[in-house]
Formats: C-alpha cells, structure tokens, sequence
C-alpha cells in the first residue's frame, strides 16, 4: 500500500490526483506520529540503558535530542523541540496524537496545539487536548491561527494564572535575529513582548503614513528602522565590522567568481566590490587585507596568513573562515567554539586538521559519552568531519568552498589560489 501511494500516475483524472495528494498528506501526518512514537521509544531506552550502567540521574539522556536531529536529517535545536513535542503528545495528549496519526492534524498544527498548552500542568493539558480534539470534526477547517487561538482561549479559561506566568517567563526570550534572504538581503527578526512588538510595528507604520517621497510603505518602514536604530540615513554605508572574503581576482580583475560573508553565505562578486569601494570612501572606515590560500581545484581554505603573536586566536579564525557555521550536519548555527575533533586529552594536536568550528550546543553534545569524531583533509585540502553517535550511526560535514573553486592553476609544488579577506571596521 505504501508503495501503491508513491507511484503517481500523471495521466490520472483530476479527481484521482486530487485524492493521491489528500492520502500523501494523511500519509505524512501518520508518519510524524509514529516518529513521536519513536522518538518517546528511543529516549526511555537510552535513559534506561545509561541507568544500568551507573549513570548520574542528572546526566541521563544528554544527546539524545541531538541524535534525533541528526537522523531526521535537522538541526539539533529543532531535535529538542521535536523530542518535547513527542514527549507531550505520547505521555499527555493522546487526543491531539491520535488526530495527528488519522491525518485530521498537520505536525505543525500539532506543535501550535502543544505550544500553547506548555504553562499548563498535566491534568490541565488532558482536559484541553480532550476539549479540543477527542472529536476530529471540530477540527475540520481550522487553518494555524484558529487552532492556535481556540487552544489559547482554553489554556487560559482552564488556568488564567499560568498563561500569564508563561507570558512573564517568555518575555525573558526576548531576542534579535538574522538569517539570509535571496538577492543579497536579510531577515532581520525581532522576538519581543507583544505591547512592544505592536508599537515598535505602529511607528514604522506611522513613519509610511505620514511619508510622501515616492518610497513604497514597506520601504519607508525598513528605512526607518535602519535610520532608528543606526542614527544613521539608511543609504548611508554603517560602518560596522564586516568580513568579506573573496578571491584576488574578484577584487583586482573583475572576475564573477562570488564573495562570502561569514555566517551569510555568497554574495555577487559586484555586490562585494562595491561594499569595499563604499568603505575605501568612508572616512569613518578603516580596512584591511589579510591573504587566504585555496586548493586551486577544491576550492578549500588551506591556509591563512597570520598576523598575530598569539598562533591559536589566529587558527580560530582560520578555522571559523574555513567552516563558516557549526560543522554539525544540519544544524548551521553560528560557530562560537573551535574545538578538537580528537580530544587534547586523547592526543589530539591543536591544528586546523583536528579542528573544527562548533556552536555551544553541539560543542557540549560531543562530550557524552559515545559520540565521536574523525576529522581529516583530504590530498585537495577538502576538511572533512565524520560525526558517530552512540547508536553508531555516522554523518558526514565537508567544509564548504570559501569563494568558490578557483578557475586558474599556478604553476607550482604547492598548488595554491590567493583570496583575500576584508574587513571593514568602525573607527
């Protein structure tokens, strides 16, 4: 039957295909059921396992959401959200699960239902999966924001004062960020309480309301927020630490071959020539060249010329230019610890072979016990990382090409390609 399902026929009626796309999505929701189920499975298994084994209470089950993440192919903060939505669907809500599992509940409507029920206690959170989904009909039709809203409504009929205490608690959530857009923009996210959030929105609305420039509204706004927050017009260049990357043909020779902004991601060669032509003309700015070396075939960062006394602050940072985000597969946070593949304790040198750059929370989840990594470059100078969880399952991270594979070959033993880094400053 399952197979049956996979197999789409594209000559089929209307009505056919219709009906093959209603019973694939039915499919998908019983699968995210029967993951929760697994998920569930799986962390009392680990925690019972590292119970016999004389583990600490407090240290059972550490890595366990990071090893979810990795089979579902994801970052390791969402692991931890999925391993809690299983958590609360399978010991708690066995309602919203079993709509889940018949396909009347999307996963994610199922993560609204969960998310909006997390300040109640136990018994509270019975009593709103039952009021809300024991019967699937009343749940025929509701797009995200009624299941949201009508969850909402009985989290806070049932129990006004935790809804209000989660309210207090998220407030201390409060946070800023970024994330990269297509043509070389970006999202800019604010989490904010809501009375802030909805008069930080009012005054950019009101800036557009009251601007007859020609600008678009939407434009008004972001140049508004931009010209709030910087003190600063919003086509004036800020001059803020940037570090751009990008090969000496791009700069010097006019070659297409794209920038990178670490922690961004590509940008068009002239996009970066003119951000570097903006700093040499700001007064307020200051520059400065730093030379990379790249496989002239790979494309790897290999080397980088250093101009500190100190060695290791200057590997960290070939190494943060070199992997760009968390070398964990899938997971892309931004790197705030370089660590060694192979423990120092263990023998590990402190080099770029061995090193690699880590977020926080992945750099603490390779200290459980049984996970473990090999990390290697390759005779093109390719670093490449493989991570082995507990279970023995084994995933794979190659550091990406900083400013693309190079097109030119030098004539010598060493076979390198010249890039250079840039960064702009404030005085």
């Amino acid at each position: 039957m399952f197979d049956e399902l996979l197999v789409v026929d594209p000559g089929a009626g209307e009505a056919a295909l219709v009906a093959r796309i209603e019973a694939l999505e039915r499919l998908k929701s019983a699968a995210a059921a029967a993951q929760a189920r697994a998920a569930v499975a799986f962390a009392a298994a680990r925690r019972g396992a590292e119970e016999a084994a004389g583990v600490a209470a407090r240290r059972r089950g550490r890595g366990v959401a990071a090893e979810i993440a990795l089979a579902r192919r994801d970052s390791p903060a969402r692991g931890g959200r999925h391993l809690g939505l299983a958590n609360a669907l399978v010991h708690e809500m066995p309602h919203t699960l079993a709509a889940l599992e018949s396909g009347v509940l999307s996963e994610w409507r199922a993560t609204l239902i969960v998310r909006e029920s997390a300040c109640l206690d136990i018994e509270d959170r019975r009593a709103l999966d039952a009021e809300l989904c024991a019967d699937p009909k009343q749940l025929e039709g509701l797009g995200d924001r009624r299941i949201a809203a009508e969850a909402r409504a009985i989290a806070y009929r049932l129990d006004p004062h935790a809804v209000v205490d989660g309210a207090a608690r998220a407030e201390r959530e409060r946070t800023v960020t970024i994330r990269p857009a297509p043509d070389c923009m970006t999202y800019l996210t604010a989490l904010l309480p809501m009375a802030r959030g909805v008069s930080v929105y009012a005054a950019l609305k009101r800036a557009a309301d009251t601007c007859g420039d020609g600008r678009g509204r939407g434009q008004v706004m972001a140049d508004t927020l931009v010209e709030r927050v910087t003190g600063r017009a919003a086509a004036d260049p800020t001059p803020v630490a940037v570090n751009l990357v990008l090969s000496d043909e791009s700069l010097l020779a006019g070659s297409n071959t794209p920038a990178t902004v670490p922690g961004y991601g590509p940008i068009p060669a002239a996009v970066a020539r003119q951000l570097i032509s903006a700093a040499a003309r700001d007064p307020r700015s200051r520059a400065s060249l730093r030379r990379l070396y790249q496989h002239p075939r790979s494309g790897a960062l290999v080397a980088m010329e250093s101009r500190s006394r100190l060695f290791p602050a200057g590997l960290a940072g070939f190494i943060a230019l070199r992997d760009q985000t968390c070398r964990t597969p899938y997971c892309g946070a931004p790197i705030r610890h370089t660590d060694h593949a192979t423990p120092a304790a263990r023998g590990g040198p402190t080099s770029a072979a061995n090193g690699e750059g880590l977020c926080a929370a992945c750099n603490y989840t390779k200290e459980n016990p049984g996970w473990t990594v090999a990390a290697r470059t390759g005779p093109e100078g390719t670093h490449t990382a493989t991570l082995t969880t507990p279970t023995g399952a084994t995933h794979h991270s190659t550091a990406p090409p900083v400013t693309g594979t190079p097109r030119r070959y030098k004539a010598s033993t060493l076979e390198i390609d010249i890039g250079i880094s840039l960064a702009t400053h404030a005085a």
